[in-house]
C-alpha cells in the first residue's frame, strides 16, 4: 500500500538557506577587536538545528507527522537559543573577569579589594540578558509556529493546509534565529565596550599618597618641636629637662 504522506523532506523543509549567516565557515583570522571567539557556539547551534531537522525527517519518513511536527516545535528551538545565550555570556563573563584580574595584577591592587572584582551572579544574568536582548523577534515567530502546530498535526485536508502554513513559520523561525545571532554578536562586541572603563579603572588604580604625607607632615612637625625646645627657643617641660640636659652637656 503507497503512503498518502508527503516524502519526508516535503514534510520538513531545508533549513540551511534561511540560517543563513549561521551555517557560515569558521573565521581563518578571529577579529581582533574581540575578547571571546563566537565562531564555534555559531556553528554548534546551526548543529544542533540541522540534527532536529534530521530527526523530524526520520519521523516524516514512518509517516508520523505530528512527531515530526513536535521535533521542531517551540521547545525546542528555544532550548538551543537558551543553551547558546547562556555559553557565550559565560565565556564573555570569563573572559571580563580575566581582564579585571590581569589589571589588578598589573597595578598591584592589594587583595582586600581584589576581593571585590569577581563578577556577582547578578552581573552574570545582566551579561545574559543583554546578549539576549536582540532575539524578540525570534521570540515572536516562535509563537506563531506553536499556533500552526495542531493543524499540520491534523488529518486530511485540514493537515494539507496546515503543513503548509505550519512549513512557512517554520522557515520564519529560522531567519529569525540568524537575526538573533547577528544581535547577539554586536551585543557581544557593544558588552566588551561597556566593560573596558572599568578594567582600565583597575589598571590605573594607585596606591594613596595621603598617609605617607601625613606621616611626614606629623614627623616633621615632631622634629621641628624637638629642635626648637633642644635649642632653647622654647621652654621645656619637666617631663623633658632631663633629656633636654643631658642633651646640652654632650654639646661642646
Amino acid at each position: 500500500m503507497t503512503s498518502t504522506h508527503p516524502p519526508a523532506r516535503a514534510v520538513v523543509p531545508e533549513l540551511g538557506s534561511s540560517l543563513g549567516r549561521l551555517c557560515s565557515r569558521l573565521e581563518a583570522r578571529p577579529d581582533p577587536a574581540r575578547w571571546v571567539r563566537l565562531d564555534d557556539l555559531r556553528l554548534d547551534l546551526a548543529t544542533r538545528i540541522f540534527e532536529l531537522a534530521g530527526a523530524a525527517r526520520a519521523f516524516a519518513a514512518e509517516d508520523d507527522r505530528a512527531a515530526a511536527v513536535s521535533s521542531l516545535n517551540r521547545q525546542a528551538w528555544l532550548a538551543e537559543w537558551e543553551r547558546t545565550v547562556s555559553e557565550a555570556a559565560g565565556r564573555l563573563g570569563g573572559a571580563v573577569e580575566a581582564r579585571l584580574t590581569a589589571a589588578a595584577a598589573e597595578a598591584r591592587l592589594p587583595k582586600r579589594l581584589r576581593r571585590a572584582l569577581p563578577l556577582t551572579e547578578a552581573d552574570r544574568r545582566a551579561i545574559s540578558a543583554r546578549l539576549g536582548s536582540g532575539s524578540l523577534a525570534f521570540l515572536h515567530s516562535l509563537e506563531i509556529l506553536e499556533h500552526t502546530v495542531p493543524a499540520a498535526s491534523a488529518a486530511g485536508v485540514r493537515g494539507e493546509a496546515g503543513l503548509v502554513e505550519w512549513q512557512e513559520a517554520l522557515l520564519g523561525v529560522a531567519r529569525r534565529l540568524e537575526s538573533a545571532w547577528v544581535a547577539l554578536e554586536a551585543a557581544a562586541l557593544a558588552e566588551q565596550r561597556w566593560w573596558e572603563p572599568e578594567i582600565e579603572r583597575v589598571r590605573g588604580w594607585h596606591r594613596p599618597t595621603w598617609p605617607a604625607w601625613t606621616l611626614t607632615a606629623v614627623a616633621l612637625a615632631i622634629a621641628a618641636y624637638f629642635g626648637l625646645l633642644f635649642g632653647g627657643y622654647l621652654p621645656v617641660p619637666g617631663v623633658l629637662r632631663p633629656l633636654a640636659e643631658a642633651w646640652w652637656n654632650r654639646l661642646p
